[in-house]
């Protein structure tokens, strides 16, 4: 039932999002997310609604093996929130539905960091595997604040679906303490510097990561989860 309601309650709150998709060109999409229960999932749900979409919560795993737009968003604990996810069955679910080839996924903060082989955290951890990397905690050093907490610049990749539209450096907001620092070359990545340059986002087919919150980066933010939600399944 709290999905229902709380759909309700958004629409009633940011109801404007029929009119924008229509003024924008955007076609009508069905978003599921992925709700372990370690998101603050309001905003995200309020920009997904006021570009002119629906959000659903998945409610079981069956549900996101028949998903074609899928959101895995997570702030906390890499362990944590991989646990839950075994629990729930989700993780299966999201490497079937990514193996399958038949829905794209992006995976936000935390989430995109479960999207990878595994994080240091917590004395590390195993993660979903769709990517090849590894999560590790920003290096201790003198005049750098962990968590990093802020807008930042995020230096796009040539020939972008995420970025299209976007200037090559983007002032996105962040809130970490783990990052990416390398991936695999044939996949797509944005980065950042904090103290160090970092993996910022990436697109891998359809499997797409942010370790920014685009639902909180104002205009630029909401570009990017509209060309995510534009770009088509490969």
């Amino acid at each position: 039932m709290r999905p229902v309601l709380f759909r309700r309650t958004v629409h009633e709150l940011f109801g404007k999002g029929a009119l924008y998709a229509e003024r924008h060109g955007n076609v009508h999409v069905i978003v599921t997310i992925v709700d372990h229960g370690l998101s603050n999932l309001r905003s995200l749900v309020s920009a997904l609604t006021y570009l002119g979409h629906e959000p659903r919560f998945a409610q079981s795993r069956w549900e996101i093996e028949a998903a074609r737009v899928l959101i895995l968003p997570g702030v906390g604990s890499f362990p944590i929130a991989m646990e839950a996810l075994g629990q729930k069955g989700y993780g299966d679910a999201i490497r079937s539905v990514a193996e399958a080839g038949r829905c794209k996924i992006l995976g936000i903060c935390l989430g995109m960091q479960l999207l990878l082989t595994r994080s240091d955290e917590g004395g590390g951890a195993q993660g979903l595997n769709l990517v090849e990397g590894v999560s590790e905690r920003f290096e201790e050093s003198a005049n750098l604040p962990i968590p990093h907490i802020g807008f930042n610049a995020v230096r796009a990749p040539t020939q972008s679906e995420l970025f299209a539209g976007l200037p090559s450096e983007s002032d996105l907001y962040f809130v970490h303490s783990y990052r990416v620092k390398t991936l695999p070359p044939e996949v797509r990545g944005a980065t950042t510097v904090h103290g160090e340059s970092f993996i910022s986002a990436f697109e891998a087919g359809n499997v797409y990561g942010v370790q920014f919150h685009p639902e909180k980066s104002q205009g630029n933010g909401l570009r990017l989860l509209s060309n995510f939600l534009a770009a088509e399944v490969k």
